[in-house]
């Protein structure tokens, strides 16, 4: 199995999965700006993709030679139809399957998505399946389900199922995104992951706003290997900008942002759909 992980720099950076936003699009667009170190797909649901949806949730799916690392995340409750999305995502060509473990979405949270803190057995039975296809497994979540306070014995369960990367949205799912992220417990999560397993790595992702917000970060915490943008985006297309020309256009997109549809050249297909995401801001799953 070969570990696209291991070659990434550090710390990497990566383009939160966002339902209905970063499909093969929109990634597009991002990379004219800038960009990441790793990409990762739209959230796919297994069962959905194993029972009759498979024309409708596998265009989640399409991606473009240019997209690589590129990393699958899915997500479902039975680990029978996440073994068998996930040996399709191999045969695609994808490099990573990541599992989504911490969407607060209605919709995802009756078979998966965050209702998996709640039943740790079930999660680690969808790391085993997912790790069948030979593909390096990654797993999203978030602190915890409704208390902040129980992000210990989570993200504890978690590091001890040798995943190759651990990324933590720094709130709960009962919290969304209507409070500030806790950054002041990434000092804490970073011992845990040292003394469970230091080779796992460690992503941080909410309420990041470009390279140099996460590069702060890391700075004040070196124990993190990667920063994962999401919503941050929107605002500044220019956010995982590394040059100093594409730094400057990071600091004019301050009041030039998606949501003018300005930023940057694309193609009319390419505006429209943006003008509908910057309509609909979502969530960070």
């Amino acid at each position: 199995m070969k570990n696209f992980w291991l070659d990434l720099p550090q710390p990497f950076f990566a383009l939160a999965p966002m339902e209905a936003v970063t499909d093969v699009i929109f990634r597009q667009v991002v990379a004219k700006a800038g960009a990441p170190d790793v990409w990762f797909s739209e959230f796919t649901n297994a069962t959905g993709w194993v029972h009759a949806g498979q024309k409708a949730i596998g265009g989640r799916l399409v991606k473009t030679d240019a997209e690589h690392p590129i990393v699958a995340q899915i997500w479902g409750g039975e680990p029978g139809d996440m073994e068998q999305l996930s040996a399709h995502c191999a045969e695609l060509g994808f490099d990573g399957i990541d599992i989504n473990m911490g969407c607060p979405a209605k919709s995802a949270i009756k078979s998966g998505g965050s209702a998996l803190i709640r039943q740790p057995e079930l999660a680690t039975e969808a790391i085993a399946s997912a790790k069948t296809a030979g593909l390096p497994v990654s797993v999203k979540t978030r602190l915890g389900y409704t208390r902040v306070d129980e992000w210990h014995d989570w993200l504890a369960h978690l590091l001890r199922q040798d995943i190759v990367n651990l990324t933590i949205h720094l709130r709960t799912k009962k919290e969304m995104s209507k409070v500030p992220a806790h950054f002041e417990l990434i000092g804490d999560i970073i011992a845990l992951r040292d003394e469970i397993t230091p080779q796992t790595l460690l992503t941080i992702n909410g309420d990041i706003k470009n390279r140099a917000h996460g590069e702060e970060l890391v700075a004040k915490h070196p124990g993190i290997n990667g920063i994962m943008i999401g919503r941050g985006v929107f605002a500044d297309p220019f956010c995982f900008a590394k040059s100093e020309g594409s730094l400057e256009l990071s600091r004019a997109s301050e009041t030039t942002s998606f949501s003018e549809g300005s930023a940057f050249p694309a193609e009319a297909s390419q505006e429209r759909q943006l003008d509908q995401i910057a309509a609909s801001r979502p969530e960070e799953k």
